[in-house]
């Protein structure tokens, strides 16, 4: 994991001043890495009979299709608001730096289908809350969250109290 946390690389004061953003682009571009990456989250899941993976948007859509590819499950894309054309469940959350909203297409997850959400980073919980609560409305038996980065000093995991969480590194 150390050599996968070399290739992380802190960009201050992105995307506001006082914040240091986690750029996980140095660690896609090298293909052992990222390979390595997946195959230890995804070997997480293999005998939990997942249905669905989440990723959110942007960098979370990158590793989440790759792990539902590797579990033989469905991929579901939650985006920002008016990027998703079908009818659409909407959360709105708190980011360390203002507040964002997020959507999931209606029909996107069955009652009782087996959900893992997977994202880049967790951070303040935000992000991860509205879409465990989105999994919640649609019906979604959720196994849990994996992140590739979480930032212990923030306490995300206060706001996922009823989700399991698995991070791959921690700051």
């Amino acid at each position: 994991m150390e050599e996968i946390r070399k290739l992380i690389r802190d960009i201050p004061d992105f995307p506001k001043e006082g914040i240091i953003f986690k750029d996980i682009t140095p660690l896609l571009l090298d293909p052992k890495a990222y390979q390595t990456t997946i195959d230890v989250i995804a070997d997480r899941y293999m005998d939990k009979h997942i249905d669905v993976v989440i990723g959110v948007e942007a960098r979370g859509f990158v590793m989440a299709s790759t792990i539902a590819y590797k579990l033989n499950a469905g991929f579901i894309m939650v985006r920002k608001p008016g990027k998703l054309p079908y009818k659409t469940h909407k959360a709105t959350y708190q980011l360390e730096y203002g507040a964002d909203s997020l959507e999931i297409h209606q029909d996107a997850i069955k009652p009782g289908q087996r959900v893992l959400i997977v994202d880049d980073v967790l951070a303040t919980g935000g992000t991860a809350s509205a879409v465990t609560g989105l999994v919640e409305l649609m019906g979604g038996d959720l196994v849990e969250c994996a992140f590739l980065i979480e930032l212990d000093f923030l306490n995300g995991k206060e706001k996922l109290k009823d989700c399991p969480i698995f991070s791959l590194i921690h700051y």
